[in-house]
């Protein structure tokens, strides 16, 4: 890692951990490449030291994939819910089919992306196969 890169903390203790910090300083090992602990400066303004094993690289970029994939899932979710809902209840299944809507629009306007939808709707990619209805 170099200055100025962003990470994440691997296991976060506390709210500010979970938020992508930057890396203001590196301490190598004497007489050594090896960085012994990186500085981190989060978007609160709080900075911590970390070994390299405690953090991990992350960019913007990292992090809107992973917010792609865990919306995809969360929709997943939404559908298992909405079937089983259904049978128990109309109008919750209505909500929860408005809720995966919404959820779909914010990945379309705020993340730019579109969810698979194919994904999403074919119950042959989850896993595991025996988690519920198909």
């Amino acid at each position: 890692m170099d200055l100025n890169d962003t990470a994440r903390v691997r296991e976060p203790r506390d709210a500010v951990e979970y938020r992508l910090g930057t890396v203001t300083d590196i301490t190598y090992a004497p007489h050594s490449t090896y960085i012994r602990r990186l500085r981190l400066r989060f978007p609160t303004g709080d900075e911590r030291s970390y070994t390299t094993d405690q953090i991990t690289g992350c960019t913007r970029e990292d992090d809107h994939t992973a917010l792609v994939t865990a919306l995809t899932s969360v929709c997943r979710s939404l559908r298992d819910a909405c079937r089983i809902a259904n049978d128990y209840d109309e109008a919750l299944s209505t909500d929860i089919v408005c809720l995966a809507m919404t959820i779909l629009d914010i990945a379309r306007d705020r993340l730019d992306a579109e969810l698979d939808l194919d994904a999403v709707d074919n119950p042959a990619t989850d896993a595991p196969a025996d988690r519920g209805q198909p």
